[in-house]
């Protein structure tokens, strides 16, 4: 019999317990400085699921201020259970995005249940874009978006201040021409 945390005896088939080490979402846990975003971009997502909210509220509503029946009122209580339970989401999902400018790619993450790394080559990139709409100016943000060859590998960083967004577009580009300078 052996003691826990002993390894096994030699000439044992026991399986021995790898050492744990990052995982894949997670590469350079000591090496890489994420950048988290505005947290002021929750307001948005909430604003903009208040609206959606708000429409299928009316929307249920006159169908059961028509029909009388008691299942449209089911249907309510369900648009608010789910509205409430993505405004949960919503804030978890605004502290999950962070991004990290290395030598030669730029890494966004981001995800709740499904989380993602994406990792952008700067010699890859064709062009960044920034833009920002009418709930985003109103709280001064801006999104700087990545648009590479594959479609797939598009990466977005929302939530940046208008400063941090032009900062960071300029240093793409300037990085992005001068890494594609050499294909």
């Amino acid at each position: 019999m052996s003691t826990p945390g002993a390894p096994p005896p030699p000439g044992s088939d026991a399986p021995t317990a790898a050492p744990a080490g990052p995982g894949p979402l997670e590469p350079w846990p000591d090496t890489v400085r994420w950048q988290p975003i505005s947290t002021d971009l929750i307001w948005v997502e909430l604003i903009r699921l208040a609206i959606v909210v708000a429409i299928g509220l009316a929307a249920t509503g006159v169908g059961w201020a028509l029909s009388g029946h008691w299942s449209l009122g089911l249907a309510v209580a369900v648009v608010v259970l789910l509205g409430g339970w993505r405004a949960v989401a919503i804030v978890r999902a605004v502290r999950a995005w962070g991004y990290a400018e290395r030598d030669t790619d730029l890494l966004v993450r981001h995800g709740l249940l499904v989380r993602r790394l994406s990792i952008v080559p700067y010699s890859r990139m064709q062009f960044v874009d920034v833009s920002a709409g009418p709930l985003e100016r109103a709280f001064d943000l801006a999104t700087v978006q990545l648009h590479t060859a594959a479609a797939a590998s598009d990466a977005r960083v929302p939530g940046l201040r208008p400063a941090e967004a032009s900062r960071l577009r300029d240093r793409l580009t300037a990085l992005g021409a001068d890494r594609a300078e050499g294909l």
